[in-house]
């Protein structure tokens, strides 16, 4: 209650005396949103602690940026460069110089388009969707052991929420995977 003099109006309440917010009904987001905004903002340095974790576990010298790349090949298949950068949201010459890195770490190959000889197709290698697999089944174990510390009712309210999220963005969903298996112990 102590915070109720510092939230912005709800949509149909009249704004306090001297309440300096924007007129004419366009307001500011209210304190629930900003709450949802502070929450999303500290899973989502969770979410980017725990993909780092899993690229250093796996291979220290990948990006983030270059695992979203490999990521978005994965799981589109060949694309164009037009396509793979506006799937990054970056423009064509910033994908070339990321595919560029990636081809030369034999993460990904260029092959010219059968049906146009003048665009190119990228693809992921062998070495590529191995590197992809072994980086998400890191990932798939660490954010496993968090959510089996969640009771059953909080992660029932987590998927909706999270794939609400998602839809909000436009992201397209990634289906649910069997855990992947253990890596074998060192002898």
């Amino acid at each position: 209650m102590g915070n109720e003099a510092h939230r912005a109006p709800r949509t149909g309440e009249a704004a306090a005396p001297g309440d300096e917010r924007a007129p004419d009904g366009v307001e500011d987001l209210d304190q629930d949103a900003e709450e949802v905004i502070a929450a999303v903002l500290t899973a989502s340095r969770l979410l980017v602690a725990i993909s780092a974790r899993a690229l250093a576990g796996v291979d220290p010298s990948l990006t983030l940026p270059q695992l979203r790349t490999l990521v978005v090949l994965d799981s589109r298949g060949p694309v164009k460069l037009a396509t793979l950068a506006a799937a990054l949201g970056v423009n064509p010459s910033t994908a070339m110089r990321m595919v560029d890195r990636l081809a030369a770490a034999g993460s990904v190959t260029r092959k010219a388009n059968p049906g146009n000889r003048r665009e190119v197709v990228l693809e992921l290698t062998t070495e590529g969707r191995a590197l992809v697999a072994q980086v998400l089944a890191h990932r798939h174990a660490e954010i496993a052991a968090i959510v089996a510390r969640l009771p059953a009712d909080q992660r029932a309210g987590l998927v909706r929420s999270l794939r609400a999220l998602a839809e909000a963005a436009d992201e397209p969903p990634v289906p649910p995977r069997p855990a992947p298996p253990p890596e074998p112990a060192a002898p």
